[in-house]
């Protein structure tokens, strides 16, 4: 309870650039995002009509390791990373091992038919099982295979983050 209380004094007592500097690396460690690809997303973001923090939000959502970790393939983001980058992932059947490829409605993912990318996601999927499917996502268990049904509400993101202090930390730049 102490230190709850001093943790507590200390956030108060941060400066309003700490406070958009806390919410912005919460975002990057989440997503496992380097300064300068979080800077491109948000330069992406400004450019794109609507609301730059949601904007900003869907892109990283929208990226094929957040996917593949919201499936259930991957317990981590960092291991989907992995499991893409070592190609074990297929969209719409085609390899691709690029983990910020940006997914879109409509796509399919699945599992590489080798049986190595089978094992790794089943039993991936088997220690994910009480974990909620992201409701933007269709996942079909026995085959491996998920679809994106949209684009991601910006609300239904499970990292509860002010997006408005991450644009305001970079309108400075």
């Amino acid at each position: 309870k102490c230190k709850w209380k001093l943790l507590q004094d200390k956030k108060s007592s941060l400066s309003e650039y700490g406070i958009r500097l806390q919410e912005k690396q919460k975002l990057r460690f989440n997503y496992g995002l380097s300064e300068k690809q979080l800077f491109n997303y948000v330069k992406e973001a400004r450019r794109l009509p609507g609301a730059t923090g949601s904007i900003l939000l869907q892109l990283l959502e929208m990226r094929l390791d957040n996917i593949v970790f919201g499936l259930g393939f991957a317990t981590t983001i960092p291991s989907a990373r992995q499991l893409v980058t070592h190609g074990h992932i297929l969209i719409n059947g085609k390899k691709v091992d690029i983990p910020s490829f940006q997914c879109k409605p409509k796509d399919k993912i699945t599992v590489k038919s080798k049986q190595l990318s089978q094992e790794l996601a089943k039993k991936n999927v088997a220690l994910t099982d009480m974990k909620p499917t992201p409701s933007h996502l269709e996942f079909d268990k026995k085959n491996l295979k998920g679809t994106i049904l949209t684009i991601i509400n910006p609300e239904d993101t499970p990292l509860k983050i002010d997006d408005l202090l991450i644009v305001e930390f970079y309108s400075r730049k």
